[in-house]
């Protein structure tokens, strides 16, 4: 029974005895106050919260938190943020959807943990430093080294690999070019210095890499340079895997992704997580994936390609291989 079905129970009862003559009002109100505590107490208070602060879509922010409420259930309640909840409220922690809407918490100046989805990690690392609170993430963007491993399976015959990089990130991905070593594959990063550059390197990057690796770099994959590029990589004959599905419409030939209710359902891990310990686990990728491939661009270049399921399944066993490797 709901507290309001309580209270009305409790109140028409009261209502008989006074109609009895046994009670005046005043002794009504006693009995009242006596009562409706107890039934109180036979309900909880409030359930578990989580805050939401979404992104500019309204759509979006719909369906993520009516997956991440499936995933939770009713015990907890998922609302939205606002700038009242900054220090009041029921306890819980606070996701962001974007970097935006990442931006508008912080600038309601929230000590409440922050779960920020859909952001970078070099958006995360000035955030996380500047903030001064908790702030944790799933990360969205695929892992470069299953981007990598998906151009292989593809690309069985494969053992060279070339990536973009601006001067100051070539450093970043030294750790990657390592274990790509570990799968026969050999990695080299190619130096954009500047728009002017990008196409030459791009063509000394092809000459050498069976196909490319995108990295999530603004800078270099955009609307605004994705076009030409993808136009000078497929004149030599070479694919471009990433750096994520939405380029895969542009003309990119294959990335991974994240599907959505996976994404919510890692988020509600987090937040039953929280709900255990007070604190968010470290950032993390989910586990689960899917691939998007154009085949239109496979034809184009006489490609055969595997059926989705299988690339995944094949890279999955490659990721478990390297880790059932490395354990002592």
């Amino acid at each position: 029974m709901t507290r309001m079905g309580m209270g009305s129970c409790i109140s028409r009862k009261a209502r008989k005895v006074r109609r009895a003559g046994l009670l005046p009002d005043w002794g009504l109100a006693f009995v009242l106050l006596l009562v409706m505590p107890l039934a109180l107490l036979a309900q909880p208070l409030n359930a578990d919260v989580v805050y939401l602060q979404g992104s500019a879509n309204p759509t979006f922010n719909l369906r993520f938190t009516e997956l991440l409420q499936q995933q939770l259930g009713p015990e907890t309640e998922v609302r939205r943020f606002s700038s009242l909840q900054t220090f009041e409220g029921p306890p819980g922690p606070v996701i962001t959807l974007g970097q935006e809407a990442l931006t508008r918490v912080l600038e309601a100046s929230t000590q409440r943990q922050v779960l920020a989805l859909l952001i970078d990690s070099d958006t995360l690392a000035g955030v996380a430093e500047n903030s001064g609170i908790a702030i944790s993430t799933i990360w969205y963007d695929p892992p470069l080294l299953r981007q990598a491993l998906i151009g292989r399976t593809i690309l069985p015959q494969a053992s060279r690999m070339a990536l973009l990089a601006r001067p100051g990130d070539a450093g970043r991905y030294e750790p990657l070019l390592d274990e790509l070593a570990d799968y026969g594959i050999e990695a080299r990063v190619f130096l954009v210095t500047g728009d002017d550059s990008l196409i030459p390197t791009l063509s000394r990057a092809l000459s050498f890499g069976d196909f490319l690796l995108a990295t999530p770099d603004d800078a270099i994959y955009n609307p605004r340079t994705i076009k030409h590029i993808l136009l000078t990589t497929y004149r030599r004959n070479r694919l471009v895997i990433g750096p994520s599905h939405a380029f895969i419409r542009a003309g990119v030939l294959a990335s991974s992704y994240v599907p959505l209710p996976d994404y919510a359902a890692r988020a509600a891990q987090y937040v039953r997580e929280w709900q255990r310990t007070g604190n968010l686990p470290e950032p993390s990728y989910p586990d689960s994936f899917s691939i998007e491939i154009n085949r239109q661009v496979a034809r184009s270049l006489n490609l055969p390609l595997p059926d989705r399921e299988q690339i995944v399944e094949e890279v999955r066993a490659l990721l478990r291989q390297s880790t059932m490797e490395v354990r002592p």
